[in-house]
């Protein structure tokens, strides 16, 4: 079952929302004393399951940090589910437009969210720039049919794992090499584990945080979806792309030092 933002007047205030489109999913997460040797028998020391997925988690951080903001993906009835579709262009339809400052996208069956990206800039062009909604894409998976995508964003999120696919050694290097795949004026971000994050804005200056590690290491799950739901989140505030790497940062190191996302503000 597709997922939408109801037709309502709005969070009170009127405030517009962000909103997060792309995967929910059960996560089993399965805790062990040391990583398994490939092949091996661990004993499990505790297992628990939560709710994850990409964009899922980023809107829960974003909720967490006080956004207002919405999900848009595809819902089990039940605990667990298989082949579940993606959220379609046919189904994007029903989203008010008007109800929104900000909607990202988990890079996932790219031509049809390609196709919700075209609704968007059809939107803005009829509107003056501050009703316009503000669009950012993840591309974290390094899959070809994917990249169009890269060009399509104000804000793209590039993962690691796609920079070292192709062949990049460091967060600077893939941010020059990969910039001229995004539109002009776009803000090109790459996080790096433990070494921080860069971003590279309109006038191709580069900036870079540090990374800001917990004390006690106790769970990285989501900590890339904390890192993008943050830099939206002060974005969309107004703040400076220094400003939000660095915030970024701040916020996926505080939930690498906790379970789950329970306590990260």
């Amino acid at each position: 079952m597709a997922a939408a933002a109801r037709r309502d007047p709005g969070p009170p205030g009127g405030e517009k929302r962000i909103m997060c489109v792309g995967l929910v999913c059960l996560d089993i997460i399965s805790v062990v004393e040391a990583f398994p040797a490939e092949d091996s028998d661990t004993r499990c020391v505790s297992q628990r399951w939560q709710r994850g997925g990409n964009a899922s988690n980023s809107c829960t951080v974003l909720a967490l940090l006080g956004a207002p903001c919405a999900f848009m993906g595809s819902l089990a009835r039940g605990h667990a589910a298989e082949n579940l579709p993606d959220v379609t262009a046919r189904d994007f339809e029903r989203v008010d437009l008007s109800q929104y400052k900000w909607i990202h996208w988990e890079a996932r069956n790219a031509e049809e969210q390609a196709a919700m990206i075209r609704r968007v800039e059809q939107h803005n062009r009829a509107r003056p720039a501050g009703e316009r909604v503000r669009i950012s894409v993840e591309v974290e998976k390094p899959r070809e049919e994917l990249l169009p995508l890269l060009g399509l964003g104000h804000v793209v999120f590039i993962s690691k794992d796609l920079a070292q696919h192709f062949g990049y050694r460091s967060a600077p290097e893939a941010l020059q090499g990969l910039y001229d795949r995004v539109q002009p004026g776009a803000m090109l971000i790459c996080a790096w584990a433990e070494e921080g994050a860069d971003a590279m804005g309109p006038n191709g200056e580069l900036v870079h945080s540090d990374a800001f590690p917990p004390e006690t290491l106790v769970d990285t799950l989501g900590a890339g979806d904390t890192f993008n739901a943050a830099v939206i989140f002060a974005l969309s505030a107004g703040r400076s792309l220094q400003d939000a790497l660095t915030f970024g940062c701040q916020i996926a190191g505080k939930k690498c030092g906790i379970q789950g996302y329970d306590g990260i503000v």
